[in-house]
């Protein structure tokens, strides 16, 4: 069974954005969820929702805003126990058509040339935007790294009474001997 790229895709056609926009809310099914478990990094997907509003930017650009919720199932990087996160991102991203900015060069070759930074900018592509797609970028965005159960702590081993004990003593004890050069 080869591997899914997009567990979840809702594909939109910048054609089928009028000029006052279009409201989207969407939500996972189970075989969903389950399959961006492991893109996400976390056990379980329990639940996991998008809201997007989507604005023409002029006649072939497009801004989508909105927010990205869900409750995820992690191990606690202490206990190893089972650990209950919420996700909840905004999302404000602003497509503009692949080529836009493409200047010829001499030679013949086309070189982008970017009016702003990437991270303001994504591509729109064959003039669609992956709804879910960019739903899953900012759920793996939310997730947290290095998840833990309310009041777990990570206590240090107690520091042993002798001091040779740490990883440059046996370094130490060769350079007082004079076999170490300085």
């Amino acid at each position: 069974m080869a591997a899914v790229e997009h567990p979840w895709s809702v594909v939109v056609r910048l054609d089928e954005i009028g000029e006052a926009g279009r409201h989207f809310a969407l939500e996972t099914d189970k075989s969903t969820r389950g399959a961006l478990a492991k893109p996400a990094g976390v056990d379980s997907v329990e639940k996991l929702a998008a809201v997007f509003d989507l604005t023409r930017r002029g006649r072939n650009g497009l801004r989508v805003s909105g927010r990205v919720s869900g409750t995820v199932q992690q191990t606690c990087v202490v206990t190893l126990e089972p650990v209950t996160n919420e996700v909840d991102e905004a999302v404000d991203v602003e497509f503009v058509p692949a080529r836009e900015g493409v200047e010829g060069r001499e030679g013949g070759e086309d070189e982008l040339v970017l009016t702003q930074s990437a991270e303001e900018r994504e591509p729109l592509l064959d003039g669609t935007v992956d709804l879910g797609a960019l739903a899953t970028e900012f759920l793996i965005l939310g997730v947290d790294p290095y998840p833990r159960k309310p009041g777990a702590a990570f206590d240090l081993p107690k520091a042993e009474a002798d001091a040779g004990a740490h990883p440059f003593a046996a370094l130490a004890a060769l350079q007082k001997k004079g076999t170490v050069k300085k």
